[in-house]
Formats: C-alpha cells, sequence, structure tokens
C-alpha cells in the first residue's frame, strides 16, 4: 500500500517531467554542456607556452640551449627579438609568456670551460603559468649541463641513478583529475534544482495543496519526489562517464559497483538537499538562486574539485568538512582512477550515509510542519 503510494507520486512527477522541457534541459542538457565546457576549456596542463627568443651569441650552443626549449613540446618559438628590443611591450602585447635572452659571450665562456649565463624572463601576471615554466626551464637547463658535463669528462658526474615513475595518471594529465570532479559538480547541481523547481513549482501551481489532503505521508511525498529525479540522475551519471571513457580517453579502474553505490548514496543527500531548499523559498526564480548558491559554489570551491584544499586557510578547510562533494570527489577519484575499493575509503563513505539520512530527516520534519 505505502509502495502503490510512493509510485504514484512518482509516476505522476515522471509525467510531469516529461513534459517540462525546462526541467528534461536541467536533467539531461546541463550536464553535457558543463562536461564538454570544462572537460575541454578547463585545463591545468601547460603546453606549447609562446616564447621569445634574444640570441646575442648565434653560436652552436646557443642554437642548442633554443633548440633544447622548442623540441620538448613544451615552449614554440614565436619571435626572434633584436638586441636592446622592449620586452615589456612584448609582455603587454601578450605575444609571449616567456623571453630566453642569451649574451653575445655564452658559447665563448662554454669553451672556455667557464659558467655561461642565460637569462629567462617570465611573465608572472598568471603566478601557477609562470610557476610551470620556470619548472619547466629548470629541467631543460640542468639536463643540458649535465650533457655538457659528460661531453668534457666523458662520463656522468651524479652518483644517483635518479627514475622518478608516476602512477595512476602517468602523462600527468589534468583532464585525468578534473573529470572525475565533474561528476561530483554536476550530480550536485543538477539534483539540487530538479526536486528543488520540481515541489516549488507545485506551490505556485496549488496542487501542493492537493497532494497533502491525499493519504501521504510526508517520508511518502519525499520517496515519490524524489524517485524519479533519482532515476534520471543516475542515467545521467552513466552518460557523464561514458562520455568521459569515448571524449577524454578515461577508463574507471575499479569497481563499477562501488562507483554505483557511492553515486547512489550521493544523490539521495543531494535530492534531499534540493527539498530542503523547495521549503524554504515560494518561487522557482528563487528555488534556482537559491539551489544554485548552496550548491555550486561549494562544490566547486570548497570540495577539492579545482583548488587543493589543503592550500586553503585553515578555518576555511575546516568549513569543507561540512559538504558531501568533498568526501565525494575523495572515493570517485580513488575508484576512477586507483581502482581502489569502496572500503578503502570507508570514513568519507560513513559520512555520505550520515549526511543523505539527516537531510532526508529534515526534509521529512519541514514538511511534516508545513501539513501542520
Amino acid at each position: 500500500m505505502i509502495l502503490s503510494k510512493v509510485l504514484a507520486v512518482a509516476d505522476k512527477e515522471m509525467r510531469q517531467a516529461r513534459r517540462d522541457p525546462i526541467t528534461l534541459a536541467m536533467l539531461i542538457g546541463m550536464p553535457a554542456l558543463f562536461l564538454l565546457l570544462y572537460g575541454y576549456a578547463l585545463n591545468f596542463d601547460v603546453r606549447h607556452v609562446p616564447i621569445g627568443v634574444i640570441d646575442l651569441d648565434k653560436g652552436a650552443h646557443s642554437r642548442e640551449l633554443i633548440a633544447s626549449f622548442v623540441n620538448s613540446t613544451f615552449f614554440d618559438q614565436v619571435a626572434d627579438l633584436p638586441a636592446g628590443a622592449d620586452v615589456e611591450a612584448f609582455f603587454q602585447r601578450r605575444e609571449a609568456k616567456a623571453v630566453l635572452v642569451i649574451p653575445p659571450d655564452f658559447g665563448r665562456d662554454l669553451d672556455a670551460g667557464r659558467q655561461a649565463q642565460a637569462q629567462l624572463l617570465v611573465d608572472g601576471s598568471d603566478a601557477q603559468t609562470a610557476s610551470t615554466i620556470l619548472s619547466y626551464a629548470t629541467a631543460l637547463v640542468g639536463g643540458k649541463n649535465v650533457s655538457l658535463v659528460e661531453e668534457r669528462i666523458g662520463r656522468a658526474i651524479a652518483p644517483i641513478d635518479f627514475r622518478p615513475r608516476v602512477w595512476y595518471n602517468p602523462e600527468l594529465r589534468s583532464t585525468n583529475f578534473l573529470v572525475p570532479g565533474l561528476v561530483g559538480f554536476i550530480l550536485m547541481l543538477t539534483a539540487v534544482l530538479s526536486t528543488a523547481i520540481s515541489i516549488v513549482r507545485e506551490k505556485e501551481r496549488g496542487t501542493l495543496e492537493q497532494l497533502r489532503v491525499t493519504p501521504l505521508g510526508p517520508g511518502q511525498l519525499v520517496a515519490g519526489k524524489t524517485l524519479p529525479y533519482l532515476v534520471i540522475s543516475l542515467i545521467a551519471a552513466t552518460a557523464i562517464l561514458a562520455a568521459a571513457r569515448f571524449l577524454f580517453g578515461i577508463e574507471i579502474a575499479g569497481s563499477y559497483f562501488d562507483l554505483f553505490v557511492v553515486t547512489l548514496v550521493y544523490l539521495i543527500g543531494a535530492l534531499g538537499f534540493g527539498i530542503l531548499v523547495s521549503s524554504l523559498v515560494d518561487t522557482q526564480a528563487m528555488a534556482f538562486q537559491v539551489g544554485t548558491l548552496l550548491s555550486m559554489l561549494p562544490a566547486i570551491f570548497l570540495s577539492g574539485f579545482i583548488f587543493p584544499i589543503h592550500a586553503m586557510p585553515e578555518p576555511l578547510q575546516a568549513i569543507t568538512y561540512a559538504f558531501p562533494t568533498r568526501y565525494f570527489l575523495v572515493i570517485v577519484r580513488g575508484v576512477i582512477l586507483k581502482g581502489a575499493s569502496l572500503w578503502v575509503y570507508w570514513q568519507p563513505f560513513t559520512f555520505l550515509v550520515l549526511y543523505s539520512s539527516l537531510v532526508f530527516a529534515f526534509a521529512w520534519i519541514r514538511l511534516t510542519r508545513q501539513e501542520a
């Protein structure tokens, strides 16, 4: 009897969702749009940095140094500047991110066994890109130094055979880190907005009062309202992961079942939170604004999706513990990239279960009070 009532409400909600193009666009179109937008546009990889060169030596050694920069694929030479060039104006026109300056006695000093000097001028307006450029340049010059020493003494002088190996993401592609994070961000946003707008729409049309006079309890109403959007959100999550596989080459290394379980728990909490939002507002426009503010901003800035939590101030780090996306991203990245079991992350998973339970409890209390 109870199940039949829940399914009746769910069937009504599914019919209404099919007839509402805005809801369908939000549940299906928005995840696809965000995936394409963030997946392709948001990229922390630094490749093909435009660089200018002021080569005052024009010798073999200077050409080799320039070639080491260009052949690394990290840098692209876009200009050969003359002596006395206005580097500041060059940076202001955004023609390059760095300028390599080689003095006229560069090759002569190297041939004489003296220490030669070279300078790299970097546009520091983008601090993260500038830091990466400096790291690349330091590594390239370090490799050039080793090759010069080997040429002179016939052997390598470094006694340590250092061979780094990167696990889980050998190519260090930022897409492999960002796209799994998109799953948590997109699902939180769409799930909260879909349920919030759905219930507020009932308020605006006056049909919510009709539901309250039916023999439906608050729990049955909550379950019936969230069940269709839970199914649609799971389908959207599957589509996102499939797109990540075929568009970005990201394979799921772990268990599909573990991924399904944690996504299900996360979505239940997000849908319940959408119901709470709907109990606080009376118009769809306000539901959209409040839902976006309370779901999207924490999912972007306080979850570790883009900005590392350990780099935040300590008070802000403490605040991140209150948001479920933080824990969901830890689990999803571990399952997808590392192939870890869900039980390795039992602590964040326990938090997600508690969060979903508490959210639905508060939603039930709110609906009960409104009926009273």
